[in-house]
């Protein structure tokens, strides 16, 4: 049974950091893209970033370049997301996401096992 567990979500002020992780357990962690997505209330679910199965090849969407970063430990089987200069337009539930397959993705579709997801919040 595959699971991704993600962690690190809370409350933090705007301009601050948050470290999310994701822990995957039941898939070959290391042959499978990873992706970050977020879904603020009201709003429709949307790409934040992935990378390749090795962690090669990144991508983010534009809201967030510069300020985000994602990176991935094969050997832990974990995919993490620093956040940094938060806003409060960040909030949202964050997900991580296995990609069906080896490469970075920005599209949902693409993903085929999701996380529970872990609550962002940045106040102003």
């Amino acid at each position: 049974q595959v699971q991704l567990i993600e962690s690190g979500g809370g409350l933090v002020q705007a301009g601050g950091s948050l470290r999310l992780s994701c822990a995957v357990s039941g898939m070959t962690f290391a042959s499978y893209g990873m992706g970050w997505f977020r879904q603020a209330p009201g709003k429709e679910r949307e790409f934040v970033g992935a990378l390749n199965w090795i962690g090669s090849v990144t991508l983010y969407a534009e809201a967030v370049k510069g300020r985000f970063t994602i990176s991935r430990d094969n050997a832990k089987k974990t995919v993490s997301l620093q956040m940094n200069s938060l806003k409060p337009g960040d909030t949202a539930v964050y997900y991580c996401a296995a990609s069906r397959t080896y490469k970075s993705d920005d599209n949902g579709a693409s993903y085929a096992y999701w996380g529970q997801g872990t609550q962002v919040t940045v106040s102003s």
